[in-house]
């Protein structure tokens, strides 16, 4: 099988190095032109537009976007569809919210192609040697292709999910998950690291790793970062968010489903990027009006 594997960040070169090393043939464009050589090298063949892609590829194509969600997701699809015929299917691997995917099926539908939106999880690593894949869309397309996803995937690490849009939902809420997750073994190592006690956290993190209920992936690349993978003392504290975890919170309210946890996570990251900490300094300056409680002020540079 030959695949148009389009985006090759850090998921995507490792996606390519994956199915090339499972014996598909892979067509690779990328706007970074200086990633020919690592394409060729992994056994890849690099292109510079969309139209030499689609023409190196025979029909039924089979096309595997691998891009950052919204306006770079959207513009490639919108110039790939026209290049396309009845019976291609367009895969979407990258984050991208599910009402967009559910309008890119229907698009897609119109033309008479098939689109998979194909949540994917594990990383890098997952990327290259294994990775957890949740799949909406046409059951006809999923079957036809299931193939490369039992290859790209650990043992039972796929699933169809349903209905265009379903694999990307469940992927939003795997990440809602994951930000709670995260948050717990962040808030419960802080705790740990000013307890009373000389704790080794890095062993603590392995023995927590070692058949208790709080075993898990995360809690292994715990041990390595506290091991020094990471050094902490230059990482500033700022917690980006890509967008999954406000996703989920937004679905949560418009289902009135509650989820604290997750939504808790979520204002803790956007917390962490308020450098202006404005808010902070409303209540600080509350405290002094009506307590006359002293507001710690900013040391002179």
């Amino acid at each position: 099988m030959k695949i148009g594997l389009i985006g090759l960040g850090k998921m995507g070169i490792m996606l390519l190095a994956q199915m090339r090393e499972k014996g598909f043939l892979v067509e690779a464009l990328d706007k970074n032109l200086a990633l020919q050589g690592e394409v060729e090298k992994l056994g890849g063949f690099f292109h510079e537009t969309l139209e030499s892609l689609v023409g190196a590829l025979e029909k039924p194509r089979t096309l595997w976007l691998m891009l950052p969600a919204g306006e770079i997701t959207e513009s490639v699809y919108q110039a790939l569809l026209p290049l396309l015929s009845e019976g291609d299917a367009v895969l979407d691997g990258g984050n991208a919210h599910y009402e967009d995917s559910l309008r890119r099926a229907q698009a897609a539908k119109d033309r008479g192609l098939s689109y998979l939106d194909v949540g994917t999880s594990g990383g890098m690593e997952g990327a290259r040697h294994g990775a957890c894949m949740m799949v909406g869309g046409d059951t006809e397309a999923f079957l036809r292709l299931e193939p490369l996803f039992q290859a790209l995937c650990v043992e039972e690490g796929y699933l169809h999910c349903g209905a265009a849009g379903s694999g990307h939902f469940l992927k939003m809420v795997h990440n809602g998950i994951e930000y709670g997750m995260m948050q717990a073994i962040g808030e419960g190592f802080n705790l740990l690291h000013h307890s009373p006690y000389p704790y080794a956290l890095e062993d603590v993190a392995r023995v927590f790793n070692h058949g208790s209920v709080i075993r898990s992936w995360l809690m292994e690349l715990t041990e390595g970062v506290l091991r020094g993978s990471v050094n902490l003392e230059a990482v500033e504290g700022v917690i980006p968010s890509s967008g999954e975890g406000r996703w989920t919170v937004e679905e949560a309210l418009k289902l009135q489903v509650p989820l604290p946890v997750i939504t808790q996570s979520v204002m803790v990251r956007y917390a962490s990027e308020d450098r202006e900490k404005y808010g902070e300094k409303v209540v600080a300056s509350l405290r002094n009006a009506f307590g006359g409680h002293t507001v710690p002020q900013k040391e002179e540079p």
